[in-house]
């Protein structure tokens, strides 16, 4: 008999706050619990709960701002986010899609609601996830993926149990589009009531899931939405049970980057004075124009 992963700890965020105009969100990670190095590569996790945007005349979001050292992962469940960039990248990702962004050595961006969707208002459901980028590619070349929901790798789980999507790294013999620059499995688990799925992730990779929806038994303890769950560091499986109702599941699994990790605003670098010559970079305009 498989043993079964041991569960660090399960916590809930309620406290939420904006960013912009346009996001209501939870912090996890690394406002809610510090695990900037714990739990490498994942470098921030903020979670959108299900929100009605009444209808606006005007675009809600966040206007231009940089970023270095990191990638941003945005996963819409609902609604409609667009993208610029200074690097002449725009997208706009719906229902489904994913956009990952490298910031590498520096980028301005900004998102904010597509306008259909702010004119019309409506549920808005995500989240944004951020990568630290390992040390030697800290100063790479920025660059956009925009990752289609017809993109991204699917299987239906058997018995009706409901299906996973990989986003990125691999589940059995599913691989996902994204790109990566060091292993992360990232899969959207949805399971219909009374379906159930094992996960073998291996036991070295920092191992969590977010529960986007519903309610499901997870390595025999009741985890609800909202909820984080932070696996130790060992072998072992994790049996998801979606045992009274539908839920949907974000699973993050990623091989640790073993390396400091310092963060502060919008920059993720591996010293103090790798965040201060990034702010000073920014501040003498060495990470472009703001006009995009």
């Amino acid at each position: 008999m498989t043993s079964l992963r041991p569960i660090e700890v399960i916590y809930n965020i309620e406290k939420e706050h904006w960013v912009g105009t346009g996001f209501r969100v939870r912090n996890y990670f690394p406002e809610g619990r510090n695990l900037l190095e714990r739990f490498s590569p994942f470098a921030l996790l903020d979670y959108n709960a299900p929100f009605d945007f009444p209808p606006s005349g005007t675009p809600r979001g966040i206007g231009p701002h940089p970023h270095r050292g990191l990638e941003t992962v945005t996963l819409v469940f609902e609604g409609a986010v667009e993208h610029h960039d200074n690097e002449g990248n725009h997208g706009i990702i719906y229902q489904g899609d994913v956009q990952w962004m490298t910031a590498g050595k520096g980028i301005m961006h900004k998102e904010y609601h597509e306008k259909n969707f702010y004119l019309n208002g409506g549920a808005f459901h995500l989240v944004q996830l951020w990568t630290s980028l390992p040390k030697k590619y800290k100063y790479t070349k920025p660059r956009y993926q925009e990752i289609l929901e017809s993109d991204i790798g699917q299987m239906d789980l058997p018995d009706d149990a409901g299906n996973i999507r990989v986003v990125s790294g691999s589940f059995r013999n599913i691989s996902g589009p994204a790109k990566t620059f060091s292993p992360i499995n990232l899969y959207i688990i949805s399971l219909n009531s009374g379906g159930k799925i094992t996960l073998n992730e291996p036991g070295a990779y920092n191992t969590g899931i977010l529960m986007i929806s519903g309610n499901a038994i997870i390595n025999s303890k009741n985890c609800n939405h909202k909820d984080f769950i932070l696996f130790e560091n060992t072998d072992g499986s994790i049996e998801i049970h979606s045992e009274k109702e539908s839920s949907k599941l974000l699973v993050l699994s990623g091989q640790p980057l073993n390396e400091p990790a310092v963060a502060a605003g919008p920059f993720v670098m591996n010293t103090k004075e790798d965040l201060r010559q990034a702010a000073q970079d920014y501040r003498e305009g060495k990470f472009g124009t703001e006009k995009f």
